[in-house]
């Protein structure tokens, strides 16, 4: 069987996410989802983030059909996960451009597996909800 792993923050379970996600099933018989834990979430993202608990990220991706498995990694990168699973696939949002511009091609790379950019262009985005919700009277 065919494994691709996507991952990402996946804070405010959006749209683009379903999308991205029902994409990177599409590239293999087995989907995992890493997501970043909240420290990473933090660091990244930064004051106030993540909105939602990792574990609670993760209940919410596994219930999804498209789902098969999900993982929290600790750290900013998923490479070091990449390494040690390494899937046939790892898949990345379009807004990349190319697959040779996601931060862990070399990774993946190296082992032999491909990166695919899938999904819509990045119309949607947690911070996006965010600034929505704030904004609300």
């Amino acid at each position: 069987r065919r494994v691709a792993l996507a991952n990402g923050h996946f804070d405010l379970l959006h749209v683009g996410h379903l999308r991205y996600l029902e994409a990177a099933r599409r590239e293999a018989d087995l989907l995992v989802v890493a997501i970043n834990d909240d420290d990473s979430v933090a660091r990244l993202k930064g004051p106030g983030r993540p909105v939602v608990p990792a574990a609670e990220r993760a209940e919410l991706l596994a219930g999804l059909a498209a789902v098969d498995f999900v993982v929290v990694f600790d750290g900013d990168s998923p490479a070091p996960l990449l390494d040690r699973i390494r899937p046939d696939v790892h898949c990345k949002g379009s807004d990349y451009g190319s697959p040779e511009r996601v931060p862990e091609y070399a990774v993946v790379r190296a082992y032999g597996g491909r990166t695919s950019l899938v999904g819509d262009p990045k119309d949607h985005a947690a911070s996006d909800l965010i600034a929505r919700v704030r904004a609300l009277p």
